[in-house]
């Protein structure tokens, strides 16, 4: 059955007499009336749900007018307000969106600071009497999970999650739909799906995704079409008709809960409904994506599993035996850490294990850095391997994705305390056969011992893709059973359980000499006896090779094809560097944040490239230092070495290879960068690109892209000079007239708010200030840019960038304006 959402809200508020700057959600207790008769409007025209005017009423959105403590009040108005126009079926849905700011490390909100305030809003809600909890036009999926996390603890009505695409298919911090959908199901979301930024055409594609990754309904609720500026009016073209005819193709899709968004109305509402009125929904897919045993980062899905090819795990982040990556966590240092997550993915992990066990040290303050530093650096989804429940749950909230736990025992604490940490995040478990009496023996016995912890899985909650096996092995020096019992464990694990299977793989040489051929037999051994993801060391030439070998053998690679690829120039790799390990990276590697071509040794600027590309913030200081000692000009430096890394992570960006997170650490190491020169070369400091003056226009309280796009601009090497939000025309002259600008960056994230660009471009222009102006956000097109007469358009923070550097040129060579 398909339920019919109401359109859009703001736009019919603007009409209701709400004006420019004014608090939207303030008046559910100032004129109630007006709010109920425009819920009245949709319900009349067939909306069976209605959502709350509570889009903003978080006490970060409020605090801007003065009304933070008021969320209460505001959103019992607004349920009060919705429940007044239902009919005798309507429901009610609370809307919830976006605080405004990015969570940490992106952003300076902390990640327990975004629960606070979600939960403070949707236990409002719950308490007012809605229905459901719509999470709604949120673009990134640390946030989303925040706000998820927040509704399940206070509230036990159905969650709606819908996040906001761009054109390329992903969020802005580059969450695909699905890898959200695999994450959010397991987070416990209740329907999944899209809204805002986009047409009905282009999120048709999006719903078909959706609905081939889960097993949970799909809402949907496009804008009318992107915005166009028609007499100083922002309008969005597509009329109720054409609108309404893609309701059936979006339902078919799998849609089952269908609305409108920007610039829809009661009229598109009503051909919504008569559109779908004799509608029947085809069957969904029966086995879906959530389906499977997946693992994901933000940006990235990696499945597990008898149906899918071996993964490698990289175990190399882990301070056991290694004395001076212990040293460095104990001081706070992630150098080590970052180069050995880069080069495992190189080398071809594509999962990450991350272990901080240091004696002495605070467990879970490590893992929580270390986590969010690697997930801002590589896409490979993470494992997170302690037996400290503190610092396991430190990283499960720090990490914007789907983590493995290493490991779950059968011992009775150790299930108590992780597995419902494990279905509060969304984690995989590992679970290995250990008991309280310690690993038995027989392989039988292990497979009893597991069957205790799948038990308790269940009872916690979890489902079949949420858990993993570990056979374990013992060394065979001491124990000439230990690989045999481990190879049938892995045989009655794929037999009974037929979940995938993880193994560390080094324990089972100790002690022998020749480890790597060892193990290289083993691991073959391994796979053919039910083994999906080995534990191990991928610059071990051996074991790659092994795998490499196995998947042909096992029939995963077909005829061999990725194999030849890889191995073509096997013996010319050899000779040329003295290695047999080939180069190139398989089809199923994860990437860095571009995958650079590894520096030549000697050469400083491919290095310092290489560095800021792969967002090394702590090796670029002594790159720069070295490369002033063998005085190389700053220019140089500069121009070859710091503006070429960002050009390529730029490009990078542009083509889908990386994505917001990524650019945002290379452009701190840029920072960095610029801030050794100048303490190096005061007397030559480098001199800013030029002078930037960011606004959001007047009415508009969004400030979250703009931010962004400031920090890029700082961090290349721009003066930027951030006037904030709703920041009136006369305001941006006065300033862009006093501290004599080079640029004005105008940004609207609102429909309602678009027409003040063209207000203020206009005030620019009046008042003869020399400067260019570029304009943004998510409701700007680049067609609305040229008819408001800006100089350039900027569809993201990257863009933006590039686009300041090049108007600046053309000016100074007298091509611009």
């Amino acid at each position: 059955m398909i339920k019919i959402f109401d359109g859009a809200m703001g736009t019919m508020l603007q009409e209701a007499g709400l004006q420019p700057g004014q608090c939207p959600e303030k008046m559910n207790i100032d004129q109630p009336e007006a709010v109920t008769a425009i819920h009245r409007l949709y319900v009349e025209k067939g909306a069976q749900i209605l959502e709350t005017n509570t889009f903003g009423a978080n006490r970060i959105k409020l605090a801007h007018y003065g009304l933070s403590d008021q969320v209460e009040a505001l959103c019992t108005g607004a349920v009060q307000a919705a429940r007044a126009a239902c009919g005798p079926t309507t429901e009610v849905a609370g809307s919830v969106g976006s605080t405004g700011k990015l969570i940490a490390p992106l952003g300076d909100l902390t990640f327990d600071e975004a629960v606070e305030v979600f939960r403070e809003q949707i236990g409002a809600l719950d308490r007012a009497g809605v229905d459901y909890i719509i999470i709604e036009t949120i673009i990134d999926i640390q946030e989303m999970r925040a706000a998820l996390l927040a509704a399940k603890e206070v509230t036990t009505k159905p969650v709606i999650c819908q996040l906001t695409f761009g054109s390329d298919g992903r969020t802005v911090t580059g969450t695909d739909p699905q890898t959200a959908a695999i994450l959010l199901e397991a987070m416990g979301a209740d329907v999944i799906g899209a809204n805002c930024s986009l047409g009905p055409a282009q999120l048709l594609p999006l719903i078909e995704t959706l609905a081939r990754s889960t097993s949970k309904p799909i809402s949907i609720q496009p804008n009318a079409g992107m915005p166009v500026l028609i007499e100083g009016k922002t309008v969005f073209p597509m009329k109720a008709e054409e609108f309404a005819s893609w309701a059936p193709k979006l339902a078919a899709a799998g849609a089952t809960y269908i609305g409108g968004c920007c610039g829809t109305t009661p009229e598109h509402i009503e051909a919504v409904q008569k559109a779908l009125q004799n509608f029947q929904a085809p069957p969904r897919p029966e086995r879906v994506a959530s389906s499977y045993t997946a693992l994901t980062s933000r940006s990235r899905t990696v499945f597990l599993g008898p149906d899918f090819a071996p993964v490698l795990i990289g175990e190399r982040i882990n301070p056991t035996g290694r004395k001076a990556l212990a040293a460095e966590i104990k001081e706070g240092n992630w150098k080590t850490v970052k180069k050995d997550a880069l080069g495992q993915i190189e080398a071809g992990a594509q999962i990450l294990d991350v272990n901080m066990g240091v004696p002495g040290i605070d467990q879970s303050e490590a893992m929580h850095k270390a986590i969010t530093e690697l997930s801002m650096l590589v896409d490979a989804p993470l494992a997170i391997d302690t037996t400290d429940v503190k610092a396991l749950e430190a990283g499960l909230k720090a990490y914007p994705g789907r983590a493995l736990i290493n490991s779950v025992s059968a011992e009775p604490e150790r299930m108590e305390e992780f597995l419902p940490l494990a279905k509060k995040y969304g984690a995989a478990i590992l679970c290995l056969p250990i008991a309280p009496g310690g690993l038995p023996e027989k392989a039988t016995e292990r497979v009893e011992v597991a069957q205790r912890i799948v038990d308790a899985a269940y009872e916690a909650g979890l489902q079949k893709q949420d858990l993993l096996l570990d056979p374990l092995v013992l060394t065979i020096a001491t124990d000439g059973k230990a690989g045999k019992e481990t190879l049938e464990t892995l045989r009655l694990f794929r037999q009974v359980f037929r979940f995938p299977t993880v193994m560390g793989l080094s324990n089972i040489s100790f002690g022998l000499p020749r480890r790597n051929l060892l193990n290289a037999t083993f691991c073959t051994l391994a796979l053919e006896a039910g083994l999906d993801a080995p534990i191990m060391n991928p610059f071990d030439e051996a074991l790659r090779d092994a795998i490499d070998g196995a998947k042909v053998l096992l029939g995963h690679d077909v005829q061999g094809q990725a194999f030849s690829i890889r191995y073509s120039n096997y013996e010319q790799n050899k000779k040329a560097s003295g290695s047999t390990f080939p180069s190139g990276k398989g089809p199923e590697v994860a990437t860095t944040a571009v995958g650079a071509e590894p520096a030549e040794e000697g050469d400083i600027l491919a290095q310092i490239r290489k560095t800021v590309v792969g967002g090394e913030k702590e090796s670029i200081i002594p790159l720069i230092q070295e490369a002033l000692r063998q005085e190389i000009e700053p220019l140089r430096l500069t121009e070859e070495g710091l503006t070429a890394a960002m050009t390529e992570i730029g490009e990078a960006y542009g083509s889908g290879r990386c994505f917001l997170p990524q650019v945002m650490l290379a452009a701190e190491t840029m920072r960095a960068a610029f801030q050794t020169l100048k303490q190096e070369i005061p007397a030559q400091a480098m001199t800013s690109k030029g002078k930037v003056l960011m606004a959001t226009v007047k009415g508009d309280v969004h400030d979250l892209g703009k931010n962004i796009v400031s920090a890029l601009l700082e961090n290349n090497g721009f003066t930027v000079i951030d006037l904030g939000k709703d920041v009136p025309a006369e305001k941006v002259v006065a300033e862009a007239k006093a501290q004599e600008v080079d640029i004005v960056g105008l940004c609207a994230l609102m429909t309602t708010t678009l027409p003040e660009i063209d207000v203020t471009i206009a005030a620019l222009k009046e008042e003869g200030v020399p400067c260019i102006t570029i304009v943004g956000g998510a409701v700007v097109t680049e067609e609305y840019a040229d008819e408001a007469g800006a100089d350039g358009y900027a569809p993201d923070a990257v863009a933006a960038v590039k686009l300041a550097e090049r108007l600046l040129k053309e000016k100074a060579h007298g091509l611009g304006n």
